[in-house]
């Protein structure tokens, strides 16, 4: 399961909150969120601090998101190395 919370944070843009596993089923609902704000990917702030598992394919959708300008503001340590080292 994946709890997705959007929050406006003035001119910094958006937070969403990521909580619980980002999974395969939950990646268009993550996709939804981020196109329902329509604003810049860059003005976008995730907070994955409440991230207990990703898999291979939530793991390229965070990548894809990083790419194009959006920015992680939280991380547990677990998605930090995640990030920091791609699977092989």
């Amino acid at each position: 399961m994946l709890m997705i919370t959007c929050s406006e944070e003035g001119e910094r843009g958006y937070i969403l909150k990521l909580e619980g596993k980002l999974l395969r089923p939950w990646i268009d609902e993550l996709a939804l969120a981020c196109s329902e704000a329509r604003i810049d990917p860059k003005r976008v702030n995730l907070d994955l601090d409440g991230l207990t598992f990703v898999d291979t394919e939530g793991e390229q959708f965070l990548r894809g998101l990083l790419r194009n300008g959006t920015r992680v503001v939280a991380c547990s340590g677990f998605v930090a190395e995640l990030l920091r080292h791609p699977r092989r």
